[in-house]
């Protein structure tokens, strides 16, 4: 899902990404080992995925204790061609490396031209930069939510690369990067799994036996704010290796399906959770996002917290899966679960 940054994030995030520019570029320098993942009280390896740095600095945050966190952004952003793009993730990175976090980055079209997708030469070339430029990013995803399709709807005008592009891009990464671990494709579940499974069969054809991902990446939003498991399952059957959802989380509104409701979100929360752990092969979580909208207004909204960090009822579910805990730290209001003693 994309997210909807509100003014008050978007106007601290670049402040921000301005401020740890240099930093960034110095930490890009160290040593290639990855930080351990944090893993939740059962064994899953769990994280947060938010493209705003402010959130390494959010005591909400750093009370999670996790070491795992993705970001996705153009497939060309060490180009170049977009200098504030550069500047965001550099400044992100440089504090989720000072945080020891281990970043999961994925790619995906340019903003300046979203209706265009790169040919294999372009895309193996702007892999070849990013990693010269950031030696220490080795998990990497070749492009987000690939089963998306051409979107044209207000504010979103993009398109998504077919099956073969997908399995091109896979194998390009793959020969530029053969030490990165690389989450061979990245689905979006939908209302309709079967279309979904279509795309993944159809792309296992085109990377063939010898090239088959060992990790495979799904955005199960649907079914975890349906309280559903088919999706999920069937693509654990389609696909050999580990699963990792990219992307998920309970939604506090998106609308016309899931108006602002946090009792609601909270139980998604609860359930995503038993979600994952249902297979020894899900291995790792990426609840998206951390900071929420500013204010119900129908638009998506998955936060952990509202737009200003404060922590929501589904970061305290949240909170007490991974630290392994019975009680959370912040006041959220009134809660949807067992109360705890403060």
């Amino acid at each position: 899902m994309r997210q909807f940054r509100t003014p008050f994030v978007a106007a601290l995030t670049i402040a921000v990404a301005a401020c740890t520019l240099v930093a960034a570029t110095a930490l890009g320098s160290t040593a290639r080992h990855a930080q351990r993942a944090h893993a939740s009280s059962g064994g899953l390896e769990v994280g947060v995925g938010d493209e705003s740095p402010l959130m390494f600095s959010s005591p909400a945050w750093t009370d999670l204790q996790v070491k795992i966190a993705r970001y996705f952004t153009a497939y060309d952003v060490a180009s170049g061609n977009d200098p504030s793009a550069l500047a965001n993730f550099q400044g992100w990175l440089a504090q989720a490396q000072a945080h020891g976090v281990q970043p999961l980055v994925a790619f995906y079209h340019t903003a300046t031209d979203a209706t265009k997708l790169p040919s294999v030469a372009t895309y193996t070339q702007d892999m070849r930069d990013f990693v010269q430029m950031f030696p220490t990013v080795t998990v990497l995803q070749p492009w987000n939510e690939v089963n998306r399709g051409n979107v044209r709807a207000p504010g979103d005008n993009y398109d998504s690369p077919s099956a073969k592009q997908s399995a091109d891009y896979y194998l390009a990464l793959k020969k530029v990067c053969p030490t990165c671990t690389i989450v061979g494709l990245d689905v979006l579940d939908s209302t309709d799994i079967n279309a979904t499974l279509d795309y993944i069969d159809a792309f296992k054809a085109y990377v063939g036996k010898k090239n088959m991902p060992h990790i495979w990446g799904l955005h199960n939003y649907s079914e975890t704010n349906r309280f559903d498991d088919y999706g999920t399952k069937a693509v654990l059957a389609d696909v050999p290796g580990q699963l990792w959802l990219t992307e998920t989380g309970g939604l506090a509104q998106f609308k016309p399906a899931f108006p602002y409701n946090l009792t609601r979100q909270a139980k998604a929360t609860r359930y995503m959770f038993s979600l994952a752990d249902s297979s020894r092969r899900i291995t790792r979580l990426y609840d998206y996002s951390f900071f929420g909208g500013a204010a119900p207004n129908g638009g998506f909204d998955a936060g952990l917290t509202n737009a200003a960090g404060k922590p929501r009822p589904a970061y305290c579910v949240f909170y007490e899966h991974v630290r392994g805990m019975h009680t959370c730290p912040f006041k959220t209001g009134k809660s949807p679960t067992k109360k705890h003693k403060k």
